[in-house]
């Protein structure tokens, strides 16, 4: 099934179809396959040029794996990732080398994903050097460049990963994802390795790098606050498939779906005279080697009836803009959180 994104009129650069990983389950000396891990199991979603799409989901519900296999460091199972550089091109593992100049990601760990023997001016042009800067003055001017726009100098230019802090090292890793002037950056929980304190600067950062340069971003989180902040649209993901997609605003004030109601329940309110009911999910989350029939969230679902148990929804629209898989969206009214109107998006 094929969903068009629609609400600001800018041109499409990603268009997700049907993205499947299934990892093999080997048993015995023969290391026979006797089933599957559906990490992702049929992802649909596109993403506009200049907007951020955040993906959000509980840990395991394969949204990192998504963006593993936007840049191929995954190879997918089955499905199609087409990016727009002029003319859309399929992403995979022939196409991605001439487009990894196009397609950049910052990674979660800003303390693992920099070389500790790497100084700070080689790790930022090492990208550069890759893609054919062979004059070193000009890689260096380049990274000098980058360096002042995520808000570190020149004096740091020649110093090693472990003389810098973790909001430090993650501006960094932004540097040298920015550093071959991508269209797309997937942004793999950039945020979540570091202080409460640190994370709103870097955050901020980002939403003034993708001004400045013209970004687009794919922004995978856990936490909710930290998508409504810089996210244009949300997708929520559930045991490997997205279960609700929106405007942020729209499914913030007014969810669809019960998972994300829970979801938006949890967000601490920073008002102390308005405490929302938190709603508490029974029982953990199924295993993706072996999802429940029908619906995946039926086990936990206070609303599901045992049409939800035996037929799995499929992620449709009214309006062309809110998707939810949710046999009883349009009769249930969901508790939504206030939304801060003030918000850029």
């Amino acid at each position: 099934m094929h969903f068009m994104a629609t609400g600001k009129k800018a041109e499409l650069l990603l268009d997700v179809r049907d993205l499947k990983k299934y990892y093999p389950i080997t048993k015995g000396i023969f290391r026979r396959t006797v089933g599957y891990v559906k990490a992702v199991d049929g992802v649909n979603f596109q993403v506009r040029r200049g907007e951020t799409l955040g993906l959000v989901g509980e840990s395991g519900c394969g949204k990192t794996t998504v963006g593993l296999s936007l840049m191929q460091l995954i190879q997918p199972t089955s499905g199609q990732i087409l990016f727009n550089n002029g003319k859309w091109t399929e992403v995979n593992a022939n196409t991605i080398k001439h487009l990894r100049s196009e397609i950049q990601m910052i990674f979660q760990d800003p303390y693992s994903s920099l070389d500790p023997r790497m100084r700070v001016c080689d790790i930022v042009a090492e990208p550069l050097l890759a893609n054919g800067m062979k004059n070193r003055t000009e890689r260096y001017d380049r990274v000098e460049e980058l360096l002042k726009a995520v808000g570190l100098g020149s004096h740091h230019m020649k110093r090693y990963p472990h003389e810098f802090s973790g909001g430090q090292r993650q501006r960094i890793g932004i540097a040298r994802a920015l550093s071959v002037n991508p269209s797309l950056v997937i942004c793999d929980e950039p945020v979540s390795a570091l202080d409460v304190s640190v994370q709103a600067q870097v955050l901020n950062l980002l939403k003034d790098l993708q001004e400045q340069y013209g970004l687009t971003y794919v922004f995978v989180a856990h936490d909710l606050s930290v998508v409504q902040h810089i996210s244009d649209r949300i997708a929520v993901m559930y045991l490997g498939r997205v279960v609700e997609m929106g405007e942020v605003n729209q499914l913030f004030a007014r969810p669809q779906h019960p998972y994300t109601e829970a979801l938006l329940s949890a967000i601490p309110s920073p008002d102390p005279d308005v405490q929302g009911k938190k709603i508490i999910l029974q029982g953990d989350v199924p295993s993706p080697a072996n999802p429940p029939q029908g619906c995946a969230f039926n086990t936990r679902c206070p609303y599901a009836t045992e049409h939800c148990r035996q037929t799995r929804p499929e992620l449709n629209t009214e309006d062309g803009q809110h998707f939810v898989a949710c046999h009883r969206a349009k009769e249930l009214k969901l508790s939504g959180v206030l939304v801060n109107e003030n918000n850029d998006h």
